[in-house]
């Protein structure tokens, strides 16, 4: 069988970056296990797989090279990027079925807008060998962290340890260890974790930050949507940054650098957070054909 592979870089930041997506369609005879297969020969973070849906325009299905996710903003901006180009959607809402049930998607101008929750918090400092662990793992010590703040549990449709540091060079040197990071994503049922500073390339930016997923095969990630959701609420509420569109840098750090930008618009009552979309622009780089013995 053969398979055809757009590779799409989402988040791209200007013309140049963002985070590479396979996108798969019409997937709807291919089982898990070949799934799983054909993303572990595209060798990329994520892999979309768009198939028809009674319940939403398509299903996306998503697999890391090691197992299915739920959910996965990068891969979706990629794809609704690519149907787009194709004509198979027009600007304004759709929606997307995924394993968690249905999203709601914005085409608005050149960028893909996700849904995601109202964030969930957890305090890891309330429990200090847990916290302790946390620390190790990422390689860093208190004196390290933004001032008052500690890495925090923060969930909005997909769960993540954001770790708060002082600044840019913090955030550059980290090295963590992946296998300890492994074990914690598995206890904590986060995706990964996404450590920032305040620090920015970019003019008129919230934060810079790089993200790692061990635990779902991902060393490191150049641009991740469902984190910078939650990043973006914890700036709102731990940090008090004012304003409803925060942006986030991620993947100058890469090697190499890929510079990408994700743009997460609040949506506030009062000043409580009610949901977000978190979303960018992305480009059809090439495609690649896949042969399958199925």
């Amino acid at each position: 069988m053969e398979i055809k592979v757009r590779i799409v870089n989402a988040f791209i930041d200007g013309s140049k970056g963002g985070n590479p997506a396979g996108v798969v369609l019409e997937a709807d005879a291919l089982s898990a296990d070949e799934k799983l297969s054909i993303v572990k020969l595209i060798g990329l973070s994520e892999t979309a797989f768009v198939s028809s849906s009674q319940h939403a325009a398509f299903k996306l299905d998503f697999f890391t090279p090691t197992r299915q996710v739920a959910h996965c903003d990068h891969a979706t901006v990629a794809t609704f990027a690519l149907l787009r180009q194709l004509g198979q959607v027009n600007e304004g809402w759709t929606t997307k079925e995924t394993l968690e049930g249905n999203r709601n998607i914005l085409i608005k101008d050149d960028k893909v807008f996700m849904e995601q929750r109202k964030p969930e918090y957890r305090r890891l400092e309330d429990d200090s060998l847990l916290l302790e662990a946390v620390m190790v793992a990422m390689g860093i010590e208190s004196n390290q962290l933004i001032n008052g703040l500690w890495p925090t549990w923060v969930n909005t449709g997909g769960a993540f340890v954001i770790v708060p540091l002082s600044d840019q060079d913090r955030v550059a040197a980290l090295n963590p260890d992946n296998e300890a990071l492994a074990r914690l994503s598995e206890y904590l049922d986060v995706i990964g974790f996404y450590a920032f500073s305040t620090d920015t390339y970019g003019l008129q930016r919230a934060a810079g930050a790089r993200m790692f997923a061990p635990y779902y095969g991902i060393t490191e990630e150049a641009a991740t949507g469902m984190a910078a959701g939650p990043l973006a609420c914890f700036l709102h509420d731990y940090m008090s940054l004012p304003g409803e569109r925060l942006l986030i840098e991620q993947g100058y750090f890469m090697r190499p650098p890929s510079p990408s930008v994700i743009t997460v618009d609040l949506e506030l009552s009062g000043q409580r957070i009610e949901k977000l979309m978190a979303g960018g622009r992305a480009q059809v780089m090439y495609e690649l054909n896949i042969y399958t013995f199925s």
